[in-house]
């Protein structure tokens, strides 16, 4: 399992960060998902065989948020 940390702009509410947490958990490869609006970071574990940090970022940015890392 690999492990990334995605710095996101645009969370405002807690429902931003459900939003962001279910178009992550509907990812091939991915295992696990926390995201915190507050701090603007979501911590993601998944399977490097199925998926790859770019891919968890256009997930990201498809749902309407930017990446700034």
């Amino acid at each position: 399992m690999a492990k990334i940390e995605l710095k996101i702009a645009g969370m405002t509410c807690g429902g931003c960060a459900k939003s962001i947490t279910s178009a992550l958990q509907n990812c091939a490869g991915v295992e696990q998902v926390k995201v915190d609006h507050v701090s603007g970071i979501a911590q993601i574990v998944f399977n490097s065989a199925q998926t790859n940090a770019q891919e968890l970022k256009t997930v990201v940015e498809d749902a309407g948020f930017d990446v700034l890392n």
